[in-house]
């Protein structure tokens, strides 16, 4: 089973505390190290306006997870995603050819 090169962008509620930021962080990279993925890099870019409301919300604390996987993990982590309330957004990117995985790899040693 080949590991595919991804990129998870989320976006928390910024109401949220310090420790369940950390913790929803910590839940999602757990469930791709449970589901055979390798955790590359956490890109935390920090709370930033949105481009409209979402639940009322104007503004949303973003982060960027880079990480190798099996596509069975990516359906496990976006069904979870879906479920978790602390979530406003989420958006999985595949990278696919070389110059794609080039890049890929360019992201996660500027993290």
């Amino acid at each position: 089973m080949s590991l595919r090169h991804y990129e998870t962008m989320f976006i928390l509620k910024p109401t949220l505390t310090d420790e369940e930021k950390a913790k929803n962080v910590e839940n999602i990279q757990n469930v791709i190290k449970d589901n055979g993925g390798e955790v590359a890099a956490l890109d935390k870019i920090g709370v930033r306006e949105l481009a409209y409301p979402i639940d009322k919300f104007e503004r949303g604390d973003y982060y960027i997870i880079y990480f190798k996987a099996p596509a069975s993990t990516v359906l496990e982590l976006e069904r979870q995603m879906r479920y978790n309330e602390d979530l406003l957004r989420f958006m999985t990117v595949k990278y696919e050819n070389k110059r794609e995985i080039k890049r890929w790899e360019e992201m996660v040693k500027n993290v």
